[in-house]
């Protein structure tokens, strides 16, 4: 069976990047109309809109901050003439920030993790579940989390962690509250993947670390995530709405 997303409109935060690019390649490859959100990385956006040409739009928006977030909201629905039929909220930020550092730097760090992985994403949620409630056909959210919301993570990384477990009882509730409105909310939940956001862990403990912690001998690609993004778009899975679907190489198996 194939996915069909043909005719859709879908917005993807951090779509230019790591697994955010592979969302946006998948979902046009099955036929979907993209809004490629990006913030610093010119570069890899204009990079991304030369190889797709027309089937995706960029928007330039830094999620950290509220006006921002409606903003790209907002051009997003002009682009599309007012119509909306799913949300990859995929963009996030993970910090290292040792439990030593001073009161005011660590809390800097915890603060602008949550404003961008779980305020940006509770924003947009409630934005686009005010707009499919105007439409026949309602809407899908997919939010992508982390294995770390389920298994903690380094003493480092305590605020993505926290973060990512908020997506998924936000995604949650969603699911339970707007489904008899034809609105469908799922989770993504990745284990480690191999993208630039990925790469300063890498470097900082090392390969083998994150491979020692799967059941699979490679770490997991962006190309190995998106698919199962483009099939939730689809329609395909509305009966799993509210699930979690862990793609992390049996973490938690091994």
């Amino acid at each position: 069976m194939k996915i069909d997303c043909s005719h859709q409109h879908i917005l993807v935060t951090g779509g230019t990047r790591g697994i955010g690019a592979a969302i946006t390649r998948t979902l046009v490859e099955c036929g979907a109309t993209v809004i490629a959100h990006y913030n610093r990385n010119e570069e890899s956006a204009q990079k991304l809109k030369k190889e797709l040409g027309s089937s995706i739009h960029l928007i330039k928006a830094d999620l950290s901050g509220a006006m921002e977030v409606a903003r790209l909201f907002s051009e997003t629905l002009e682009y599309f003439d007012g119509r909306l039929d799913g949300i990859v909220n995929n963009a996030g930020i993970a910090l290292s920030s040792d439990i030593n550092k001073n009161a005011i730097e660590w809390t800097d760090d915890w603060l602008k993790t949550m404003d961008v992985n779980v305020n940006a994403v509770g924003l947009l949620c409630k934005r686009s579940v005010v707009q499919f409630q105007k439409q026949e056909n309602g809407g899908r959210i997919v939010n992508i989390s982390s294995r770390a919301a389920f298994r903690g993570d380094t003493a480092d990384y305590l605020a993505y962690a926290t973060s990512k477990g908020a997506v998924v009882s936000l995604t949650k509730s969603i699911a339970r509250a707007f489904g008899k409105q034809n609105i469908k909310a799922f989770t993504v939940a990745p284990g480690f993947v191999r993208t630039d956001m990925a790469q300063p862990f890498i470097d900082q403990y090392g390969e083998g670390f994150a491979l020692d912690d799967i059941a699979l001998t490679k770490l997991t690609e962006p190309e190995d995530v998106s698919p199962t993004i483009a099939m939730l778009i689809s329609g395909l899975m509305d009966h799993a709405t509210g699930t979690t679907i862990d793609i992390n190489a049996g973490s938690y198996v091994h």
